[in-house]
């Protein structure tokens, strides 16, 4: 059928460019918000109150945009951004990731249609108020803030997240192996972290090396080595991914990052085989990583798997900052014969796709097809 002939290979040519765009380097960011750095600069209310109300809002209100930050009971956050969700209602309705110190930024949203967050012209503060912020990070529990009423002249800082590990967790994203790290590992592997954050992977990766030669069994500090490497050696990286998955059964990060590499290299077994044991350590999973199981499973033709996967995606992901989920999941029901539902979803892709050569294949999949959904009688 010439319609699933078209989406099918929509899918096939965009893995390998997606797992590309979403892989190392901090957090992926949509126009929903997320921050991959300090959050944007605010202006103090406080430092003007013999001004006019009305250059107060122009210039930005507490409720414009909302801060925090998270930590970690005893030990530092992780390298890698820590997701922070806004639930409403049950739901989530907004996602946002730290920087590479734990601070986060909650923003105003816009209209991305029906199944998406709707609009609303009332700033974060407004926008969210009633609803609670967590933080999201395998084998740790997370408090939980309260967005208040806030008046004009609040400080835009909702407070800090507290994680705690939690007893008996099946996985985590930080390596037990960490906190037994030799005095002269640990201390190369802060000397790391602090270079990786002044932006000078040369000499992270020295201090990394230091490390592992000091304790051959630190999963973290083989796991950020190949997070260093991914971009120029994707082989190498691989290979430490897995000495950082050997050395800590209960990490799940190296299973995801081998994942993604797999997709570039559309090795869809092994993206299945390795999203499957990041999913067995922790249950609830990302966006992301539902994705890729649901990408690899769809390769490896098992659509009933793909479709769950990529539903779940979905729902973790309101501001679509996975841009391709929603599109994969259409392709889905379309092998499996949903065009209605396959429709529905590749149009709500129109109200939050930026123009582009995905957009227009978005709506000439629409074009071939409306025919074949049967019109009400």
């Amino acid at each position: 059928m010439k319609i699933l002939a078209l989406v099918l290979t929509f899918v096939a040519l965009q893995a390998p460019v997606f797992a590309q765009a979403t892989k190392t380097g901090g957090s992926s960011t949509g126009s929903g918000g997320s921050t991959s750095s300090s959050p944007p600069a605010t202006v103090d209310p406080a430092k003007m109150m013999n001004r006019d109300l009305d250059t107060l809002h122009k210039m930005g209100r507490a409720g414009d945009r909302l801060t925090g930050n998270v930590t970690v009971t005893g030990g530092s956050v992780p390298w890698d951004p820590i997701t922070v969700t806004v639930v409403c209602d049950g739901k989530e309705k907004y996602t946002t990731n730290t920087d590479g110190k734990g601070f986060f930024a909650i923003n105003s949203v816009d209209d991305r249609g029906p199944n998406t967050v709707k609009a609303d012209p009332k700033p974060a503060g407004w926008q969210y108020l009633g609803c609670n912020v967590q933080a999201v990070l395998p084998g740790f529990n997370s408090s939980t803030l309260a967005i208040a009423n806030r008046g004009l002249t609040d400080s835009t800082n909702i407070g800090t997240i507290k994680l705690t590990r939690e007893e008996n967790s099946g996985g985590s994203a930080v390596s037990s192996t960490t906190a037994s790290a030799p005095k002269d590992a640990a201390k190369a592997f802060e000397k790391a972290r602090a270079a990786w954050l002044e932006n000078k992977p040369a000499n992270a990766m020295k201090e990394l090396q230091k490390a592992v030669q000091e304790y051959p069994q630190f999963a973290e500090a083989w796991y950020q080595m190949g997070r260093l490497q991914e971009g120029s050696n994707p082989t190498e990286a691989a290979n430490v991914f897995r000495k950082a998955a050997e050395a800590d059964p209960r990490y799940v990060s190296p299973h995801v990052q081998l994942a993604l590499l797999a997709s570039q290299g559309q090795k869809w077994q092994e993206v299945v085989d390795e999203t499957k044991r990041a999913l067995d350590l922790d249950p609830r999973g990302t966006a992301l990583l539902w994705y890729y199981n649901a990408l690899g499973n769809f390769q490896l033709n098992d659509m009933g798997v793909a479709e769950s996967s990529a539903t779940k995606a979905l729902a973790m992901d309101p501001l679509h900052e996975q841009q391709n989920t929603e599109q994969l999941l259409a392709v889905v029901l379309v092998k499996k014969m949903d065009y209605a539902g396959a429709l529905a979803h590749l149009k709500n892709c129109l109200t939050y796709f930026p123009p582009g050569p995905n957009l227009d294949l978005v709506k000439e999949q629409i074009a071939q097809i409306e025919p074949a959904v049967k019109k009400p009688s």
